[in-house]
């Protein structure tokens, strides 16, 4: 009897595997066959879920974005203040710290790389952006653009700070006073 495979379970399943491999090498050294290797399948099962290297990088973007959404915002439903969810967010991010500092090292090698030329204003990157930006308007209460990209700017701040090795900023400290700092703000406006 021939197996059933849940395709749509199996690229995930390998997308999940990807990361580390990405993170590892680097976007621009990793070629489709290593992966295919560090997957344990062949290049053909590789090619067959991902047409080339790209398609799959978008698709691993994708999936982690989904996937940090999904943790951070897990509890939210709990917390009452915008105060808890700020500080709920920083033990998130320091909880998974190694994970992020990969995570902006992969996004940053990347953007140096051929492939991400044009993706700045691309739809697929303004889609992200947009999904990130719809939890941050959930965190704050409101639909505020400007303070949306303002916190988008600092958590990448403050994990590329630790991506830097600067271990003097605590993050849960950052986004404590974060939380302050949007309350302060949206109180005043």
């Amino acid at each position: 009897m021939p197996k059933i495979v849940d395709h749509n379970l199996y690229r995930k399943e390998l997308l999940e595997k990807c990361f580390d491999l990405f993170a590892q090498k680097g976007y621009a050294s990793i070629t489709m066959r290593q992966i295919a290797q560090g997957l344990g399948v062949s290049t053909g099962t590789l090619y067959h879920y991902f047409p080339n290297k790209k398609i799959l990088f978008e698709h691993l973007v994708e999936n982690m974005v989904q996937r940090d959404i999904s943790i951070a915002t897990a509890d939210w439903e709990k917390l009452k203040t915008r105060q808890e969810r700020a500080e709920a967010l920083g033990k998130y991010f320091n909880s998974n710290l190694a994970y992020h500092i990969k995570n902006s090292y992969l996004m940053i090698d990347f953007s140096q790389h051929q492939d991400a030329k044009g993706y700045q204003n691309s739809e697929f990157w303004q889609r992200l952006c947009e999904r990130y930006k719809s939890v941050i308007y959930d965190f704050i209460g409101i639909e505020d653009p400007v303070l949306a990209d303002f916190i988008m700017c600092f958590v990448d701040g403050v994990i590329l700070e630790r991506l830097l090795g600067i271990d003097t900023v605590d993050v849960v400290e950052q986004c404590t006073l974060l939380g302050k700092m949007v309350t302060a703000y949206l109180d005043k406006n």
